[in-house]
């Protein structure tokens, strides 16, 4: 402590150097703080359970050629009835979507019908599944409460024009947050209509299609109707016996395509594993993530390689002021945690800018980009990391300093 007044004197004497070093660890502190708080958001995002049993379930994309409307129910009644009956499969569905997808259907769901210049906003936002009662058993999805669909509720619709007033499956999470004294079964849900839907089944968690930001706080809000959707696009997904999951990949389109040929499989993404659903769905995020981690290197490598190099600059600068103190009865100690501390008071005066940058950044990024507000936790972390870092780096020059002889304050006498 008794050696921070002549440091502090010593630093007026370096300006420039002191102050760019300061910037640099603030600027530092600044992104990795933000970068690492992105990377724990993307990576949270990857290992999101969907709900489903993701193993041995089976993605197909099939659009008809030359049918439309209500031609297509009979197509892909036929199309269901083959996937079913074929061995290695356990069940197969039609379903206008499903979780990590990418596109879907998105409506506020409420408790109450909304009314005529009601501005109130719906409490919750969610996702239409419209499928049919072989949905759960394809899906896996475990029911908590009531009931399946049962065949005869299941229909075929227009999706131009469907009424809302069905019974529907919803996930545990729409159903907590309409109804939170946890009694959703029986009760209506209004889903952008004045006709309510009635909850006969609630599973245990349902994902929506989509992975972004965005859609983080409705993330498991979900509705299964049973309706099946008139028109050219579907998808199916299918349920193999463990262990078949390879052979139907190939198996499942030849038998499509052998059932009636007047269709279209992509062959990229018309035929995918869960598994390959999931790697696509958050490939972007696992880009990101690593993309921030390879910033957050460099920047700290960066910074550290500017404190070596500075400190190793100003000891070269001042062999002959340390000889001399060394002279006076300086120990290799006192030299030693002169460079430390004096280290660490450039760090403090960085950090302390550095955490309000990464607050003001934060702010920034929450106002224009959708992302959650930077927890104090990952400030903090940050400023001890930055100190830890400059005390590393300033170590090998500082006992270089340390090693300087006494007899230096006289060499260029």
């Amino acid at each position: 402590m008794l050696q921070i007044k002549p440091i502090l004197a010593a630093l007026k004497h370096h300006k420039a150097g002191t102050v760019l070093i300061a910037l640099q660890i603030a600027l530092t502190l600044a992104i990795v703080c933000n970068a690492l708080f992105i990377i724990r958001q993307r990576t949270e995002h990857l290992s999101r359970p969907t709900g489903l049993v993701e193993t041995d379930l089976l993605a197909v994309n099939n659009r008809w050629v030359g049918a439309d409307g209500k031609a297509t129910e009979s197509l892909t009644e036929t199309d269901l009835a083959a996937l079913r009956q074929k061995a290695g499969v356990v069940d197969a569905t039609m379903i206008n979507s499903y979780p990590l997808r990418g596109g879907g259907w998105s409506l506020g769901a409420d408790t109450k019908p909304s009314v005529k210049d009601d501005v109130r906003r719906a409490p919750a936002q969610t996702t239409l599944y419209f499928t049919d009662e072989h949905a759960l058993a394809t899906m896996g999805l475990k029911l908590v409460g009531g009931r399946n669909f049962r065949p005869e509720e299941v229909r075929w619709v227009d999706p131009r024009d469907f009424e809302t007033n069905v019974p529907v499956i919803v996930s545990q999470a729409l159903a907590s947050k309409l109804y939170p004294d946890g009694n959703a079964l029986g009760k209506p849900v209004y889903l952008s209509s004045t006709k309510p839907a009635t909850i006969v089944g609630i599973v245990e968690r349902l994902q929506v299609p989509w992975t972004g930001n965005w859609a983080t706080n409705f993330a498991e809000n979900s509705v299964l109707l049973p309706f099946l959707l008139e028109g050219s696009f579907g998808n199916y997904l299918v349920r193999t016996r463990p262990g078949e999951l390879a052979r139907m990949t190939k198996a499942v389109p030849t038998l499509l395509f052998e059932t009636n040929r007047m269709r279209v499989i992509p062959e990229e993404r018309g035929v995918r594993t869960f598994a390959e659903v999931r790697e696509q769905a958050y490939r972007s995020d696992r880009g990101m993530a690593i993309l921030m981690g390879v910033v957050c290197a460099v920047l700290l490598a960066i910074t550290a390689a500017g404190i070596v190099g500075l400190t190793s600059f100003w000891v070269g600068q001042r062999r002959k002021q340390i000889g001399v103190r060394r002279a006076l009865g300086a120990t290799r100690h006192d030299i030693l945690s002169y460079f430390l501390t004096e280290n660490l008071l450039i760090g403090a005066g960085g950090v302390i800018v550095g955490a309000a940058l990464a607050i003001g950044m934060n702010l920034w990024l929450v106002s224009h980009f959708e992302m959650e507000r930077l927890s104090l936790l990952y400030v903090a972390a940050g400023v001890i990391a930055l100190l830890l870092l400059g005390q590393g780096a300033v170590l090998a020059p500082a006992m270089k300093a340390s090693r300087v002889p006494p007899v230096e304050a006289t060499r260029s006498v």
